[in-house]
């Protein structure tokens, strides 16, 4: 490579499924990503056990592809005891590299397997020069970075530190707390995030109220159950003396030292006292990632691989993400400027909203979604999957995934490209022609204006 090529960093893509995994391959990943149950962050949704381990890496390296297993936990003594015996086995089936965060664990696996590269995982909290020294003095052959560095701040580290890789996040869910260091789920839920059992507490719907009205409401007859020594009480106590103390600072904003409360919808009546300052809160729903416009720069100070977040998402998900940021990475590296219409293409998933992160510096309130705590599409829905050409009638079989009808406008998305065109013709499972596809388990044939596709998304336009 001459000085003046442009970098072609590795595209890094989640793999919660095997059928994820053959998406993201087939529609441009260079890597998948996937995590052992007990010891990654995503134990709630992992299709990976030991069997599906094996199948997915042998699946990777059969199209000289690499395949990354993430043992990422923070764990307690519990799981320290057992963690090497069990990660043998995955070993046996050689992994690229082991994502990990934990000191101690990869202290392990430095000693019982020398020459396993081990990544660094974001959940480290990586956000300077000098921390990526340090973990390449420990033999980490790849550090992925905070998510909270800007652009400016991730080139002095490439400057820095030029003899090992480096990794960012470019798209996927953005967690409230440092990294996903959070509190919040094992403290309503007793489900520890850092164990891998997030319940998306910041997801939830919560009110904002001040003081007074708090009051009002425990004193209600509406809220049952209320006492004096219960949860509430105690939150009131606590803001009041919160109030108290901030009352006596010097030189602060005369909004910093307001209290409010939050309620979480289904626990009414029980308020967590939380300070907001003029900058507003930040323990509430955040949006989205998505850098693809940032692709370019990313790749010309020398990241070695950018990565997409999502392990709990459908194959949908996996495929569309990894074709957008292929398209990037590709043009990046040929010189080509960057097409607006890569930043289109990602509406067409379930998001809340996107922000390039702090990317470009902290965004402020205005990075935050208040209004809903649930994902959604905002122009089109996956709904159905091409599954083969259909021998008697020259059509293409698809299996319905949601609700599609004669008269919508679909696209198809193949690894080779996106094409839209409004739907004139469909036929049943019986032959007779079907005006409406209803929904998941439905198979029906649909002609295609251009030569049949043998892999392929469609989505309709809502």
């Amino acid at each position: 490579m001459t000085a003046t090529t442009p970098r072609k960093p590795e595209l890094l893509a989640p793999a919660g499924t095997l059928k994820a995994l053959e998406y993201a391959l087939a529609y441009g990943a260079d890597a998948v990503y996937a995590g052992v149950p007990r010891y990654s962050l995503r134990v709630r949704n992992n299709d990976f056990d030991l069997a599906n381990l094996g199948a997915g890496i042998e699946t990777a390296h059969g199209q000289d592809r690499r395949f990354y297993v993430a043992a990422n936990a923070l764990p307690h003594g519990a799981k320290v005891k057992t963690f090497l015996d069990d990660m043998a086995p995955v070993v046996a089936l050689s992994p690229d590299a082991l994502i990990m965060a934990d000191p101690g664990l990869i202290l392990l696996v430095r000693e019982r397997w020398p020459e396993l590269p081990v990544h660094l995982s974001v959940q480290a909290n990586t956000t300077n020069a000098a921390a990526v020294r340090f973990w390449q003095q420990q033999g980490i052959t790849r550090v992925i970075l905070s998510r909270e560095l800007s652009l400016a701040e991730i080139a002095e580290i490439r400057a820095a530190c030029p003899e090992i890789e480096l990794e960012v996040f470019v798209h996927g869910a953005v967690c409230i707390a440092y990294s996903g260091r959070c509190l919040l789920s094992g403290y309503f839920n007793h489900r520890d995030a850092n164990q891998g059992s997030c319940t998306n507490a910041c997801r939830w719907e919560y009110r904002l109220v001040q003081p007074m009205a708090a009051a009002d409401d425990s004193a209600s007859p509406a809220a049952p159950g209320t006492t004096e020594s219960d949860p509430s009480a105690a939150s009131l106590s606590a803001a009041a003396a919160l109030g108290a103390e901030g009352a006596h600072a010097q030189e602060r904003h005369r909004n910093a030292d307001e209290v409010w409360l939050l309620e979480e919808a289904r626990r009414p009546c029980e308020y967590m006292p939380v300070l907001e300052d003029e900058q507003g809160t930040y323990i509430l729903n955040a949006k989205d990632l998505r850098a693809v416009q940032h692709v370019a720069a990313l790749a010309a100070m020398g990241i070695d691989c950018l990565k997409i977040e999502g392990r709990t998402k459908s194959h949908y998900y996996a495929a569309r993400t990894a074709r957008v940021y292929r398209q990037a990475i590709d043009d990046a590296a040929a010189g080509r400027p960057f097409r607006h219409a890569l930043m289109d293409e990602l509406e067409g998933l379930a998001n809340r909203g996107y922000t390039d992160g702090f990317y470009r510096r902290q965004a402020g309130s205005a990075a935050q979604n208040y209004s809903d705590g649930a994902s959604r599409s905002h122009r089109r829905i996956f709904v159905g999957e091409v599954i083969g050409p259909d021998t008697e009638t020259g059509l293409v079989q698809v299996a319905v995934k949601n609700r599609f009808a004669v008269g919508d406008e679909l696209e198809l998305i193949t690894p080779g490209g996106l094409r839209r065109w409004r739907l004139e013709a469909m036929l049943g499972p019986d032959g007779a022609p079907l005006r409406t596809a209803p929904g998941d388990g439905w198979r029906v044939r649909l002609p295609l204006p251009w030569p049949q596709a043998r892999l392929g998304l469609l989505a309709a336009t809502i």
